[in-house]
C-alpha cells in the first residue's frame, strides 16, 4: 500500500479535511540472541522494511476511532481516552490503547482524541514483532501529535515494553520495541539489554541474503510458556546468587556457569539457565565474527543457537525443526535458526545468492509434504527504525 492509498482510505472512512499525518514503524528479525533480553544478556536484531503504518487526524473531543485494514470486518472500533483499560473484546486495539495508558501513567496528558487508520504488512503471529511495531508506532504518533519533545526514541521503546508488560500482560523484554524504534538501514543493533548500551554493526553479506520462513503455525503455548521460561530463569538466578555475585544470568561466562551450575537444584531450570548464559556468549562472538567478515562462523553460531533453543530452552516445535533441519542440510545455507518467542512463527537463514531460488522451492515443497500446509518465504532487507512518513 502506498501512502496516497492509505490517506484515500482514511478519508473514505473518516471524512476529509483537517491535518492528516502518516507514520511507520518496522517489524524486526533477531539474527541471534534469543530469550537473552530478559536475562540481562545481549541481542542482535535488525529492523525490517516491512512494518506497520498509521494515518492519524486529531479530534476535538476525547473519542478514539481505530480502523485496521488487516481486520476490515471489524469496521471502525470506537472508544475514548476515558476507557483506557485492557479488554478482551477490544482485540488488537489493546496495543495502541496500552501505549496511551502508559503515556498517561508517565504524566503525559493526552488532551484530545484522534481517528486512526492502521495497516501492517508483517504477517500476524509470525514472530516478527507486529505488536512491538504497533506499540512504537503509537508512541511516535503521540510524541509528534502532542509535541512531547522530551521523549526520545529509546523512551518510546521502553514505554512500548512497559505497556505490553503491564497492560497486555505479556512479560516481554526490551528487544522488539528497541529494534523497531532504533533500527538503522543495513545494520543490526548489538544491544546489551541490561544497560541499554548499544552499537550498530554493519551487516555486510556479500553474495548472500537473509531469508525468513514463516511456518504459518502459532501454538497457543506461546504466552504462557514465555512467562514460564522467564520464571524458571529468575528462580535459577536466585539460586546462583547464593554462590556467586551476579546481577543477571548475562553476567556469567560459560566457564562460570559450569563452575556454579549445581547451585540450581532443578535439572529443567539448569537447562534454561544454561541456554541464557551460552546464548549470550554466542551472540557476543557472532557480532565479532561479522566484524571480521567471518560469515561462516556467524552461520555456525546461528545453528548452535537453534540447537540450544530446541533442547535446552525447549521453545521450538516440530514444524520449525523441520524447516531448520531442511535448511541446515542444504549446501549454500550459511546458518539457520528459529527466531522470536517460539512455538511456531519464523526461522531466519543466511543463504548464498545462488541458492536462494532452490532454497525456497525445495524447502517449500518438502515442508508442505510433511506438514500439510504451505510456508511463506520473505527475502528481506534491513531498514530504518520508526519515522514520520
Amino acid at each position: 500500500m502506498q501512502k496516497e492509498q492509505l490517506i484515500a482510505k482514511f478519508q473514505e472512512l473518516y471524512g476529509e479535511g483537517g491535518e492528516i499525518r502518516t507514520y511507520f514503524a518496522p517489524g524486526r528479525v533477531n539474527l541471534i540472541g534469543e530469550h537473552t533480553d530478559y536475562n540481562g544478556g545481549h541481542v542482535f536484531p535488525c529492523a525490517l522494511t516491512m512494518g506497520t503504518w498509521a494515518v492519524v487526524r486529531n479530534r476535538a473531543d476525547r473519542k478514539l476511532g481505530f480502523y485496521s485494514l488487516n481486520f476490515e470486518k471489524l469496521g471502525i472500533i470506537e472508544t475514548s481516552l476515558d476507557e483506557l483499560v485492557p479488554n478482551k473484546d477490544a482485540g488488537w486495539t489493546n496495543y495502541p490503547k496500552g501505549v496511551m495508558w502508559a503515556f498517561e501513567k508517565r504524566g503525559y496528558e493526552l488532551t484530545h482524541g484522534m481517528d486512526i487508520l492502521i495497516y501492517g504488512n508483517i504477517p500476524n503471529g509470525s514472530g516478527l514483532s507486529s505488536s512491538a511495531s504497533l506499540e512504537v508506532l503509537t508512541g511516535l504518533m503521540l510524541k509528534d501529535t502532542f509535541g512531547f519533545e522530551d521523549i526520545s526514541m529509546i523512551d518510546l521503546a521502553l514505554i512500548g515494553q512497559y505497556s505490553e508488560n503491564n497492560f497486555n500482560g505479556c512479560n516481554c523484554g526490551i528487544m522488539d520495541q528497541f529494534a523497531s524504534a532504533m533500527g538503522k538501514k543495513d545494520h543490526a543493533i548489538f544491544l546489551d539489554t541490561n544497560t541499554l548500551k548499544y552499537e550498530y554493526a554493519p551487516v555486510v553479506l556479500e553474495n548472500a541474503k537473509i531469508v525468513i520462513i514463516n511456518s504459518k503455525v502459532k501454538h497457543s503455548l506461546v504466552d504462557s510458556a514465555y512467562n514460564d521460561r522467564r520464571n524458571e530463569c529468575e528462580t535459577a538466578l536466585k539460586e546462583l546468587q547464593k554462590v556467586t555475585d551476579i546481577k543477571t544470568l548475562g553476567d556469567l561466562t560459560e566457564d562460570g556457569f559450569e563452575q556454579y551450575k549445581d547451585a540450581i537444584k532443578d535439572p529443567v531450570r539448569q537447562k534454561r539457565a544454561k541456554h541464557a548464559v551460552y546464548e549470550n556468549q554466542r551472540t557476543i562472538r557472532a557480532v565479532e565474527a561479522l566484524r571480521n567478515n567471518d560469515v561462516k562462523l556467524f552461520g555456525q553460531l546461528m545453528n548452535a543457537s537453534h540447537e540450544s533453543l530446541r533442547h535446552d530452552y525447549e521453545v521450538s516445535c516440530e514444524e520449525i525443526d523441520i524447516l531448520v533441519d531442511l535448511a541446515q542440510a542444504m549446501p549454500g545455507v550459511i546458518g539457520s535458526r528459529i527466531t522470536g518467542g517460539g512455538f511456531g512463527g519464523c526461522t531466519v537463514s543466511i543463504v548464498e545468492d545462488a541458492t536462494v531460488d532452490r532454497f525456497i522451492e525445495e524447502i517449500g515443497k518438502t515442508y508442505k509434504e510433511k506438514v500439510g500446509h504451505e510456508a511463506e518465504f520473505y527475502v528481506v532487507e534491513i531498514g530504518d527504525g520508526a519515522k514520520i512518513v
